[in-house]
């Protein structure tokens, strides 16, 4: 955590290196939450590549250098959300397209499930996608995001209720 730090300080002064380094500790995560949210290896690497652009030409508005993992999450998170909202508002692939581009049948579930995820609250989101897309303990995602562990569970429960509750409906 404390080479972490160090190379968040570095990369907000300019170093391309050390934001270089940061970026491929954590890629595979992005790319995995990334593929999840999106159901396309194209759009997740997409996103993710979005994202690390973003990220890097704003890293010196980051105020505090441990926070560095939750906000490039939410930077990934915000990505994905806006490529699935333009894709609902531009719809211009038959449903033998989407079935071939999510590699499942009954494309109409992933995308009502995709759509309840994007309903959650951003916290929960990111909380839920951290820990099922990219296997972070709830240790570990509090450590991330600066919170409570027990508020880390909760939030994650009340996310995952009010998922379960949906799908039910």
């Amino acid at each position: 955590m404390e080479e972490e730090l160090l190379l968040v300080k570095r990369a907000k002064r300019g170093d391309a290196e050390a934001f270089a380094t940061l970026y491929a500790e954590i890629y595979e995560n992005m790319f995995r939450f990334a593929l999840y949210t999106m159901r396309n290896t194209a759009d997740a690497e997409d996103a993710v590549s979005e994202t690390v652009v973003d990220a890097f030409a704003s890293i010196r508005k980051l105020r505090r250098e441990e926070a560095f993992r939750g906000w490039i999450f939410r930077i990934l998170s915000n990505k994905c959300r806006d490529r699935l909202r333009e894709y609902a508002r531009h719809p211009v692939i038959s449903d033998d397209a989407l079935t071939e581009r999510t590699g499942t049948r009954g494309p109409e579930e992933d995308v009502i499930v995709r759509k309840l995820f994007f309903e959650l609250a951003d916290e929960e989101r990111l909380i839920i996608g951290m820990h099922l897309f990219c296997g972070y303990k709830s240790r570990e995602i509090a450590e991330i995001l600066h919170m409570n562990e027990n508020t880390v569970r909760s939030k994650e429960s009340r996310g995952l209720r009010k998922l379960g509750g949906k799908l039910q409906a």
